[in-house]
């Protein structure tokens, strides 16, 4: 617990000495300046869409500058040899994103929005999606040394996280939707602003849960792969 607390301590520090955080308010304060100009039901039904863009933003992109960052300066493979669990290191860099992302998420809904909203439902929907955007963008950086070589690919892999977008909207609507991982924080996310059935509830924290559990899996599997025995070579 000490070593997370310590490295969690450090990316903060490492976030807002790179600047993550003036990033974070820029994004914040152009979704803003964007969403004062609608009605409240507009608002409720645009913030939703914003989140998510702006978690793409705190959670996927953040967690690849960060890693490409550390390669870069040679501290991650530094690292592999201290004491620091694998476990440690993904822990922080998510919970150190997730406050960020909750913090935006949370002055940008007050501001639009105010306080009558459900707090529990957009709360748990931000953290559950930048968690689950934070470990899916470790997987994809972690294959990548550099940020020319990362960046068009992370545009592609973001690609896979925008259909139910085409639901929201009324593009392409249909229960394939409810398979897609996204698709459960987004539903708690539209809780924040309108009444679901409780089962739309359930299934957004049960679903949300089970991908996260996955990811991290699979994050776990290739920390060893790419950053442990990259580090070896």
């Amino acid at each position: 617990m000490k070593r997370l607390l310590a490295t969690l301590v450090w990316d903060v520090r490492l976030q807002y000495r790179n600047g993550f955080y003036a990033a974070a308010a820029v994004v914040a304060v152009i979704g803003a300046a964007l969403l004062f100009r609608f009605d409240k039901d507009l608002q409720a039904y645009s913030l939703p869409v914003i989140f998510l863009q702006n978690l793409a933003v705190n959670a996927f992109y953040f967690i690849g500058a960060l890693v490409l960052l550390e390669k870069d300066e040679g501290t991650l493979s530094a690292r592999v040899i201290t004491p620091l669990r694998k476990e440690e290191f993904l822990a922080s860099k998510v919970l150190s994103l997730t406050g960020l992302s909750l913090l935006e998420s949370a002055v940008l809904a007050a501001l639009i929005y105010g306080i009558r909203l459900n707090w529990a439902a957009l709360l748990s929907g931000v953290a559950l999606l930048a968690v689950m955007l934070a470990l899916y963008g470790f997987l994809v950086v972690a294959r990548y040394d550099s940020l020319n070589a990362y960046l068009m690919p992370s545009v592609l892999y973001l690609l896979i996280l925008m259909p139910p977008l085409l639901d929201y909207f009324g593009v392409l609507k249909g229960a394939w939707v409810y398979l897609h991982p996204v698709h459960g924080p987004l539903v708690l996310l539209q809780a924040a602003f309108r009444p679901v059935a409780a089962w739309q509830w359930v299934y957004g924290l049960l679903y949300s849960g089970l991908w996260i559990g996955l990811l991290w899996r699979w994050a776990r599997r290739d920390f060893y792969r790419y950053i442990i025995e990259g580090a070896g070579a």
